[in-house]
């Protein structure tokens, strides 16, 4: 357990905002249930669902940005945790790209790799350990992929999602289970102490090329389909 709880160059929870931010939350005053529960819920719905410049970036940039994806929003929720000492690790996997369809369109998705890199992050509250992937998505943005595709049926692909519970993913922790994208999981690359570790043997299948695309161009039209999708008005 001391590893799920160090510092690591990624998980720097000793960064000024990071303090502030814990110190303005009063997290510390919590109990473990409690302080994972408030955690959990300001990644999800405070920190929006993007796309930031890279997976592999630190956990007070992310929280500067105010906004992430699956990697980024574990690197930040594990931060935090260890922050206020609830110990955690990361499990790492790749997803299909299908799910990122409609967030990712066009010749921008005709270029990105089949297998996507992802994570989540496993707690370690009470003697037990919840898998908490389902940070990914804040609940404006989800609610409004619900709105636009009242007619689906339960299983949806697409938009950041892949769930076989649309109406209903279990995406609220209460000493349980959360997920958003686990049924586009592919390939299992097992445990990680840090995210520092996983990102040393794992990164997403880019070329340089791609790289520098996705970074100064494909991720902001990704972000722009998801803040359209987040701020339409629907009825």
């Amino acid at each position: 357990m001391e590893n799920y709880l160090k510092a690591t160059p990624l998980l720097d929870f000793n960064h000024p905002r990071i303090k502030e931010l814990t110190h303005q939350k009063e997290w510390n005053r919590l109990d473990d249930v409690e302080k994972v529960k408030q955690i959990y819920n300001f990644v999800r719905d405070d920190i929006k669902f993007g796309y930031n410049t890279s997976d592999a970036i630190k956990a007070s940039e992310v929280l500067t940005d105010g906004y992430g994806q699956c990697n980024t929003k574990a690197t930040l929720l594990m931060a935090l945790l260890r922050a206020v000492g609830i110990p955690n690790r990361l499990h790492g996997f790749t997803i299909d790209k299908k799910l990122q369809k409609g967030a990712l369109d066009g010749i921008w998705y005709a270029l990105s790799p089949d297998n996507i890199l992802h994570s989540w992050v496993e707690v370690f509250v009470n003697d037990n350990c919840y898998i908490l992937e389902g940070v990914i998505l804040d609940k404006p943005y989800l609610a409004q992929l619900q709105k636009m595709n009242k007619n689906t049926s339960n299983v949806f692909c697409g938009f950041g999602v892949f769930t076989e519970n649309f109406d209903h993913p279990p995406i609220d922790w209460n000493l349980s289970n959360t997920y958003i994208q686990d049924k586009g999981i592919n390939q299992d690359f097992g445990l990680f102490d840090s995210p520092d570790d996983f990102y040393k043997t794992h990164q997403q299948e880019f070329s340089y090329l791609k790289g520098v695309l996705f970074r100064n161009w494909i991720r902001h039209s990704m972000n722009k389909n998801v803040n359209t999708i987040r701020s339409t008005k629907i009825t």
